[in-house]
């Protein structure tokens, strides 16, 4: 039980981090400001500030979050008739504005707001210390900091650091960025496996041993011969030949095998046989493995696994919208648990190859055209490319709401899904 939810902590956690770090890395490097990188959800439990970043660890081990300047509202924040402390810097202008009851801040102005802009014009007014008489105004630093009602510090965010600002190239390399932190994350993982496995195995047309009766068997072949030809397909690929036998159950078929320096051809029936409700052939021989220690091989299996998962699971996606779309294609974090669960059982290397299935999973549904998802707000710098200007905010919230509506929904009915599947049955 520990091991599993330690496990499932270490996936889940790791592929979500993997993803925000990603949108962090690029907005960083776009000039957008990043209020908040936060390890972890729920109530902090440490921050720390740097470069305009606040840096939080929380205490559900889950994951994380960035918070972009623009992406999120203050409104919750400040609101007029609430009092908060203010803090003026040397040059006379606000460097802190307290709505926390869990901070004190020692010299600080007490001030009921009336009226601020945090965005454009940088200023906050209201009444000091109770006194109605008179509307106080006070001109708001650029960097200065606000301190949230958990005592968080985060940096205010003007309009020349908000995302909106950052140029629409930018802006979509940074929704990109996610996805594409996934995609790294698999090839890492896969790479990892192949090095806990003690190298890349590759299986090859060399015979590892014949089972004993078996048609191969009957026909003359042995351990230690190469198999060259199936059925006039000449190849030296053991996946090929495989599939080539495995298509032809009952059917007469000549195999050429190398034994040493010799050419010997072997006629022979597959045996038929029934396999996941499919009729298939098998001779009864087994493939000889070579196992590649090589960097350069470790790294291309990273690269060919992660591929190949991508090509399936958009196979699956493919299937859903031309065969018809059901619940029971999808997973959430029960299902993701449950995963888990069994690869831990298998030990580590069998986590970390679950850890890079679901992290391209998470990766290519991000990618989906669907609005609050990365997808869908590429798609949106996609149609603002096309027309020469952005939608209207207002619309844009619109479409946004309702996606994270579609999104919220589908993820109880996959959630209920899943503990019916998993626990009710």
């Amino acid at each position: 039980m520990i091991v599993t939810i330690l496990a499932f902590v270490l996936v889940f956690g790791t592929i979500v981090f993997v993803h925000e770090f990603g949108h962090y890395t690029l907005a960083k490097r776009s000039g957008i400001l990043v209020r908040e990188f936060a390890i972890g959800m729920g109530p902090k439990l440490f921050a720390y500030r740097k470069s305009g970043t606040t840096y939080t660890l929380r205490i559900l081990p889950l994951g994380g979050y960035v918070r972009m300047a623009g992406l999120e509202e203050d409104s919750e924040e400040l609101k007029k008739g609430m009092v908060v402390s203010l803090i003026l810097g040397e040059n006379g202008k606000v460097s802190k504005i307290n709505t926390s009851q869990k901070v004190s801040l020692m010299g600080g102005i007490g001030l009921e707001l009336a009226d601020w802009d945090l965005v454009n014009e940088l200023y906050i007014s209201g009444y000091e210390n109770g006194n109605e008489d008179e509307l106080k105004r006070y001109e708001v630093d650029h960097d200065a900091l606000l301190v949230e009602h958990d005592g968080t510090e985060v940096q205010i965010a003007p309009k020349d650091v908000q995302f909106q600002s950052a140029p629409l190239v930018s802006r979509m390399l940074t929704n990109f960025a996610g996805p594409f932190n996934n995609f790294i994350l698999a090839i890492v993982a896969f790479a990892l496996v192949a090095v806990l496995q003690g190298g890349v195995k590759t299986m090859t047309n060399t015979i590892a041993s014949v089972q004993p009766n078996s048609v191969a068997h009957q026909a003359g072949i042995k351990a230690g011969d190469q198999l060259v030809e199936v059925a006039g397909v000449k190849t030296n690929d053991w996946t090929k030949l495989a599939q080539t036998i495995s298509e032809r159950p009952g059917k007469k078929t000549t195999v050429v095998v190398k034994r040493q320096s010799t050419r010997l051809k072997f006629e022979l029936t597959p045996k038929a046989t029934q396999v996941n409700g499919q009729k298939v052939g098998l001779i009864g021989i087994t493939s000889k493995l070579t196992v590649n220690r090589s960097p350069l091989a470790i790294i291309g299996y990273g690269f060919k696994e992660s591929w190949q998962v991508t090509i399936q699971v958009l196979a699956a996606l493919k299937n859903m919208v031309t065969k018809g779309f059901n619940l029971d294609q999808l997973g959430g974090p029960v299902a993701m648990y449950s995963f888990t669960s069994q690869a831990a059982h298998y030990g580590l290397a069998s986590v970390i190859m679950l850890l890079g299935l679901l992290s391209i999973n998470l990766g290519i549904f991000n990618l989906l055209p669907i609005p609050a998802l990365d997808g869908g707000k590429i798609l949106l710098n996609i149609i603002e490319a096309i027309r020469g200007k952005p939608l209207d905010p207002n619309k844009e919230m619109i479409v946004t709401v309702a996606g994270f509506a579609f999104l919220l929904i589908l993820m109880v009915l996959v959630t209920w899904n899943d503990i019916a599947r998993y626990f009710l049955h």
